[in-house]
């Protein structure tokens, strides 16, 4: 079993796992339009993941982690950075990287995609199809609060 890790803004605890956010805005490993849900393989590489968007002395709204157990009856598929286009950690995002996320999506090829983080590439990030069968076989934890350290933002 594998247990990953969402942070989300509070507003959306209760619908964490919807893909909304990302169908509507797009992602790294997706173009908008498409439902993914994003994790990581530990909770400081979420709140990592979370901070390289955020602006020095921005305030953030109040936070909440959620973790994601992966049984290993889940089907899954992992792609390492060696099989990733050269320019798959550019700050901006990779087109490459959309449309091959965009793919494994829309194939139902299966329900977690497990990827090298951007931020530390020897850390994974879980991308998650809730369209995927398998979905329903993820076991999602409570939703708790989570509160950054000041310091992180300053």
């Amino acid at each position: 079993m594998i247990r990953t890790w969402r942070i989300t803004d509070a507003r959306y605890g209760a619908q964490a796992f919807d893909g909304e956010g990302a169908r509507l805005f797009g992602g790294r490993w997706n173009h908008k339009g498409t439902s993914v849900v994003y994790t990581c393989d530990s909770l400081a590489l979420a709140a990592l993941e979370q901070l390289v968007h955020v602006s020095a002395g921005h305030v953030l709204p109040p936070r909440v982690a959620i973790s994601v157990d992966i049984s290993d009856a889940v089907s899954r598929r992992e792609l390492t950075a060696a099989e990733l286009p050269q320019d798959w950690r550019n700050p901006a995002g990779s087109q490459d990287l959309k449309a091959l996320g965009t793919l494994w999506a829309a194939q139902l090829e299966s329900a977690v995609l497990i990827v090298p983080s951007v931020v530390i590439p020897q850390q994974r990030n879980y991308v998650l199809n809730p369209l995927h069968p398998d979905f329903a076989l993820l076991e999602i934890g409570e939703v708790e609060p989570f509160a950054f350290d000041p310091r992180l933002l300053s």
